[in-house]
């Protein structure tokens, strides 16, 4: 498994597509870990650690690879990205502001999940293809990108607008685990 985190800059491993692709494969990876654990402890320090990876990449993508192939990607594919993006860093937000506990924490993981490997699986048999036929130095884009996301692990990442959202709710917006407990505490009687 390709690990950003102990990553050494080399001509080899700076391929802007292959960096994405390496990410792509390391979150399948902990969805997968996920899965098969039945350990809580482990299952949060799971999701930890792809919430990790998913802020990451979002930010990498958003600031410097979204940008240099948008125009010849294409409006359509571009727009839908960006909308992926968004559902991903607003269950990322809630699950961050759950703190590894809660009635729907799984769900809301699992959730996320699915929705991401949708985005890979758009992103790796459309967007990608079409973004190598530009002509364009993708180790130099790659060098970028891995230098912003060591800046990030190191650093932190920006308060994303999803972030502000959950944060201003504190969870306790109109979501299926809020109505849930609503409703337990107002049972019906019949």
């Amino acid at each position: 498994m390709f690990d950003w985190f102990n990553t050494d800059v080399t001509k080899a491993n700076t391929n802007a597509i292959d960096l994405l692709k390496a990410d792509h494969d390391n979150v399948k990876e902990l969805f997968s870990q996920f899965e098969k654990s039945e350990n809580a402890q482990a299952r949060k320090k799971i999701v930890k650690q792809a919430l990790t990876e998913l802020k990451a990449h979002a930010v990498i993508e958003e600031e410097i690879f979204y940008p240099a192939v948008r125009a010849h990607v294409g409006k359509h594919l571009m727009n839908e990205a960006d909308e992926e993006h968004h559902v991903a860093k607003l269950l990322v937000a809630e699950l961050d502001d759950m703190h590894g506990s809660g009635d729907h924490f799984d769900a809301k993981f699992t959730v996320l999940a699915e929705n991401v490997r949708h985005h890979i699986k758009e992103e790796e048999n459309e967007m990608l293809p079409k973004a190598q036929e530009l002509e364009m130095d993708f180790d130099k884009l790659g060098e970028t990108m891995l230098a912003r996301k060591q800046q990030l692990l190191k650093n932190g990442f920006p308060p994303a607008s999803e972030e502000k959202m959950v944060a201003a709710t504190h969870t306790k917006g109109d979501s299926p685990a809020q109505a849930s407990r609503r409703k337990k505490q107002t049972k019906v009687k019949v």
